[in-house]
């Protein structure tokens, strides 16, 4: 499909997931992404301007984050906008097997605060009762951090960029993911860049986050707060 009009976004957003509407989506529940030239350099909204996202979960601020976020290319970038994403199941195995401590540190409750003054005081990994765990990030001017995890963020930060993979999305080609397993960011660009986002929960059964790898099962149990 070369070309993805915004009703077709739509459409197929609506028959996975229940749409929830949020600060910078349109009255359909959609999100227009692209450079308003407006916002860039406003905490929070970078999205919304033409230079590289660092690593996030959308939505972090928010007690419950959607489950689900859907993009979609409407126009290409002339250069660089490429996605980028990394697995939280590799970063969390990365972080406990190379640096326990920095795992550990990560996943004690509360150590970081997400959002503006509204925000949500949370943790990087969250470790459910049936050991499956969810991650929650960001790095922007929105994100404190309890000092205890400080000495851990350059590991942290180093990791979730180690497992990127990218992608080169053409109009009409997008991809779906799980937002508590799945973080993503962006490569700057040029261009009259244009991408519809949708945030939902879905449609149907999801279990939370992800399973720990093999070689990072003694995750200690922590906390659901999260």
């Amino acid at each position: 499909m070369r070309r993805a009009p915004r009703n077709a976004v739509l459409a197929f957003a609506a028959r996975i997931m229940r749409l929830v509407p949020h600060r910078d989506s349109d009255s359909d529940g959609l999100t227009t992404i692209r450079d308003t030239r407006h916002h860039a350099h406003r905490a929070g909204f970078a999205g919304l301007g033409s230079g590289p996202l660092d690593p996030h979960t959308e939505r972090s601020g928010t007690p419950n984050p959607p489950r689900l976020m859907l993009l979609v290319c409407g126009k290409a970038a002339v250069t660089g906008g490429e996605c980028l994403l990394t697995d939280g199941q590799a970063l969390h195995s990365d972080l406990f097997t190379g640096d326990r401590e920095a795992g550990v540190a990560l996943a004690r409750p509360r150590t970081a605060f997400f959002g503006a003054g509204d925000g949500h005081a949370t943790q990087v990994f969250t470790v459910h009762h049936d050991m499956r765990v969810s991650v929650r990030l960001r790095f922007d001017g929105l994100a404190r951090w309890n000092p205890t995890v400080q000495p851990y963020l350059p590991q942290l930060r180093a990791a979730a960029v180690r497992h990127q993979v990218r992608l080169t999305l053409a109009p009409g080609q997008g991809y779906l993911l799980d937002n508590e397993r799945w973080l993503h960011a962006r490569r700057a660009f040029t261009g009259d860049r244009l991408f519809w986002r949708a945030l939902g929960q879905p449609l149907f059964p999801m279990p939370r986050g992800f399973a720990p790898a093999p070689a990072s099962v003694r995750t200690p149990m922590l906390s659901e707060a999260g």
